[in-house]
């Protein structure tokens, strides 16, 4: 396949103009058509047709823009990386992380990590399930922390690092606070939720359906942890939390707890890397131990 048309296409497909790609290319508008048209000719699909006065991508259109991004997000991730061999440039380590480990896990890690290499630039990027993944396989992060149970096929290398204990938390005084209570019951409540694409919010959900309960009542919707807690402790909703997250708020009376009949909910956190990532595999050397000592001890 011809890498220079492939990359052509990419350039409409994200703008969805030509005009716009050929401005962005610094070549002719007719170049770019030229490029598409050799491309949709080598790999026998039509990619692109016309919609009102622009242009959308065909089905076959979105799932080679799906693949071929990747590619060149590669191309940049190599090309960043050369250029600071030539700079001199210290070690860089890119992280994606889930909000749970970015939030409880990983400071105390990364600052011991630090401590032992203090030349290694460190970025560190948190987000939900969905978005870590896709940094992590657009070759923007070289390694990733996730709390998840469901994976769907992908090229990722996972070590199980260890299990993270969840506990429903509710407001100081509420009537169920320090009781045992059915699922049925607690679903009732106003809940707080994460948004879409969260781990926690899939796993609660995940938990109506297996018990055969209706899904809860969204009181309100958080995108962050933290923020979700901080309602609970001024009056409002019930959710599902991660004790390390929570136990301290208990241990203030600033939030109460309640047991769920017959729940136990123990989540896995593991590290990941991109398969055959040899460069990532060798900062993965060097972290591991860190974070091993860490939540073991």
């Amino acid at each position: 396949m011809n890498l220079h048309a492939l990359r052509v296409f990419t350039v409409v497909a994200k703008q969805k103009s030509v005009t716009e790609a050929a401005n962005i290319l610094s070549i002719s508008q007719p170049a770019v058509t030229i490029q598409i048209r050799n491309l949709e000719k080598e790999i026998g699909f039509k990619l692109l047709e016309a919609q009102g006065r622009g242009i959308r991508l065909t089905n076959v259109g979105e799932f080679l823009y799906k693949q071929a991004m990747p590619i060149f997000f590669m191309e940049k991730n190599i090309e960043n990386r050369l250029e600071g061999l030539k700079q001199g440039a210290c070690e860089k380590l890119r992280i994606a992380s889930t909000y749970l480990p970015a939030n409880f896990l990983l400071p105390a890690c990364l600052a011991a990590f630090k401590k032992e290499y203090p030349a290694t630039e460190i970025d560190l990027y948190s987000g939900n399930s969905a978005e870590t993944i896709k940094r992590l396989t657009d070759y923007k992060a070289d390694i990733a922390f996730f709390v998840k149970e469901n994976w769907e096929p992908c090229a990722l290398e996972r070590i199980h690092l260890f299990d993270m204990e969840f506990c429903f938390v509710l407001p100081v005084g509420h009537p169920y606070a320090g009781k045992e209570i059915s699922l049925e019951q607690l679903v009732k409540e106003p809940f707080l939720l994460r948004e879409e694409g969260s781990s926690t919010r899939e796993i609660l959900l995940a938990l109506c359906k297996v018990y055969g309960v209706p899904d809860p009542v969204v009181g309100l919707q958080f995108h962050g942890l933290n923020e979700s807690i901080q309602a609970v402790v001024a009056g409002y909703g019930v959710m599902l939390a991660p004790f390390r997250a929570v136990a301290a708020h208990i241990d203030r009376k600033e939030v109460g707890w309640v047991k769920v009949r017959g729940i136990e909910i123990k989540r896995p956190v593991y590290l990941c890397c991109r398969e055959h990532d040899e460069i990532a595999a060798a900062l993965i050397q060097k972290i591991l131990p860190i974070v091993k000592k860490i939540t073991l001890g």
